[in-house]
């Protein structure tokens, strides 16, 4: 290469990603600041708006903290969450009516699949650490708690009602760009959004609180290139963290669709109700997160 400014190797400007575990699985919440100690160290990877504060997406994908959730369902529901239980991320509209039906709606599919809604929680947020252009866009925050009374049912049956409730969701409000599942999930809860990484927990309280442990997070620091930040786009998605573009993107898409036609499980006997399995209309990252977790979810 001729001899310039330019210097190929200079330039690392993809997204930052990362997991840390504890290997015996014991939780704490040392590792959720760790992990966003280490995320804070990425922040170089993302964009940064003119104001400042406003970040194009960082976020956690962390172990669901059990003793946490069981202690918010017992004082805000007065309910003993079941052994099985999933707790879901949800964003929506900041008109109250949209709001209401969204919600109404999720709980018509959890309940359709034989589910009970435990209830509905307001995140607690600071919104003083967010930037002008985050304010504009920034969703109401919830948390719905779901669990069966099925004391035989399986953890695998249990995820799969999860998954359909909220695909079926999904496309009822297909017209709310407003709404967006960040994670439902027996196992996992997401924490997200267009905050700096330093400002994670001043933003979302919970992550402060000592009684969130956890013994895995994937976290994970955005650089927007094919799409725009939005709060759903930032990641992690619901099974993973993703750096980099995917240049077939487009040629992807279509032969997801043009092959979900020979998807098939016995898992899944409701999946032509759900297509299409990949958006057309997110990131790269997001499709390949659909496309993962189907894969999952049909064995």
């Amino acid at each position: 290469m001729s001899a310039g400014l330019f210097r190929p190797e200079e330039f690392r400007d993809n997204c930052g990603f990362g997991l840390i575990a504890q290997m015996e699985g014991q939780p704490s919440h040392n590792l959720l600041l760790t992990a966003i100690e280490s995320l804070t160290c990425m922040t170089h990877r993302g964009g940064i708006a003119a104001d400042g504060k406003t970040g194009d997406g960082c976020g956690l994908l962390l172990q669901k903290p059990d003793s946490f959730f069981r202690r918010i369902a017992k004082e805000l529901f007065g309910t003993d969450l079941a052994d099985l239980y999933g707790i879901g991320m949800v964003f929506l509209s900041k008109d109250a009516k949209k709001s209401a039906e969204s919600i109404s709606v999720m709980n018509e599919e959890l309940v359709a699949q034989g589910l009970d809604v435990v209830g509905w929680r307001d995140v607690p947020t600071n919104n003083d650490c967010l930037g002008r252009m985050a304010l504009e866009c920034l969703p109401v925050i919830k948390q719905v708690f779901v669990h069966s009374k099925d004391a035989e049912i399986t953890e695998r049956a249990f995820s799969l009602k999860l998954f359909m409730a909220r695909r079926r969701a999904e496309m009822r409000l297909a017209s709310d760009q407003d709404f967006y599942v960040c994670s439902l999930s027996e196992k996992v809860v997401a924490y997200k959004g267009l905050m700096m990484p330093v400002d994670l927990p001043n933003f979302y309280l919970d992550l402060g609180n000592k009684d969130v442990e956890t013994s895995i997070c994937v976290f994970h620091q955005r650089f927007s290139t094919n799409t725009m930040p939005k709060w759903p786009l930032a990641q992690p998605f619901r099974c993973l963290a993703h750096n980099g573009e995917i240049n077939t993107i487009e040629g992807n898409r279509n032969w997801s669709v043009a092959r979900s036609s020979k998807f098939s499980s016995e898992d899944l006997p409701g999946l032509c109700d759900i297509k299409p399995l990949v958006n057309r209309t997110g990131s790269d990252s997001s499709s390949m997160d659909n496309m993962l977790e189907i894969l999952l979810a049909g064995g």
